[in-house]
């Protein structure tokens, strides 16, 4: 049986793998996972991630128009919520597996939840996949296949340290070492009803 990290890892690079096959950020998602499964919703957080890392790419081209930046960066505002709306979805799922196990007298608290570990973890495929493009470029010089052929071995080791520590706190929850708590976001500026500037209102 698959561990999760396991399966996350065979979610993202199929994500990120299919995503680049036509490397436009217009595609329409093709998720083969049954819908609200964990398995669909760790498929879309990546191909999110995957596509905002683009626009983000796009939007600090030089020479783009004004117009067509604000309109970029209104879909980064939207997408950043998205993730933000789909991480609390994925700890959700988590909640439901551990909120029930009772703690052990000494149980600690986590600094934050695993689908934030996860985030980190879809971003970190995201910086593999483009760093080891890099090191494969035949338009540049030895020197920058060197340092980019450094940072992909460093980034390969925080994936290794980082799929362990996600182990190894859902294990912690499992035996009831740490206590599973989640912890919403709250972001504000997206809040017609808290950010002043769209209610009308000045601080």
């Amino acid at each position: 049986m698959m561990t999760f990290v396991e399966k996350c890892d065979a979610i993202f690079e199929a994500s990120i793998q299919t995503y680049h096959q036509t490397d436009n950020v217009d595609e329409s998602i093709r998720n083969p996972y049954p819908e609200k499964s964990i398995e669909y919703y760790l498929y879309l957080k990546n191909w999110i991630d995957t596509v905002q890392w683009h626009l983000e790419d796009i939007i600090r081209d030089p020479n783009i128009r004004p117009e067509a930046a604000l309109q970029l960066k209104r879909r980064i505002d939207k997408s950043n919520q998205d993730r933000t709306d789909l991480v609390e979805l994925i700890d959700s799922y988590f909640w439901e597996q551990y909120h029930s196990v009772n703690p052990l007298p000494d149980a600690k608290i986590n600094t934050e939840s695993p689908a934030w570990a996860i985030d980190r973890l879809s971003i970190l495929y995201l910086k593999i996949y483009h760093m080891r493009k890099e090191t494969e470029r035949t338009d540049t010089d030895a020197e920058h296949i060197r340092k980019c052929s450094e940072k992909l071995h460093v980034l390969l080791e925080q994936r290794t340290d980082l799929m362990t520590a996600i182990t190894q706190l859902l294990d912690a929850y499992a035996e009831g070492s740490r206590i599973m708590k989640v912890y919403k976001q709250m972001k504000m500026y997206n809040d017609p009803m808290l950010n002043p500037v769209l209610y009308g209102k000045t601080s």
